[in-house]
């Protein structure tokens, strides 16, 4: 079984007008997941996206969303 946290580890998170976050996408590259934040930005809507990195589920304290 393959750990999705490994390989595609970094996300496209979009924030909308009332504030409400979804994870829009996985990748495996930060590029990769730049170039979909960046390409979804310049559309000119309100919303705010941006990437984050997954940690490891076996990392202590954190959520999973590496914060």
């Amino acid at each position: 079984m393959t750990d999705n946290t490994t390989t595609l580890p970094w996300l496209v998170i979009r924030e909308d007008d009332n504030g409400d976050r979804y994870r829009v996408g996985r990748y495996a590259t930060k590029a990769e997941a730049q170039r979909t934040a960046d390409s979804l930005d310049n559309r000119g809507n309100k919303q705010l996206y941006w990437i984050e990195r997954l940690t490891p589920h076996a990392d202590p304290g954190l959520n999973g969303t590496g914060h």
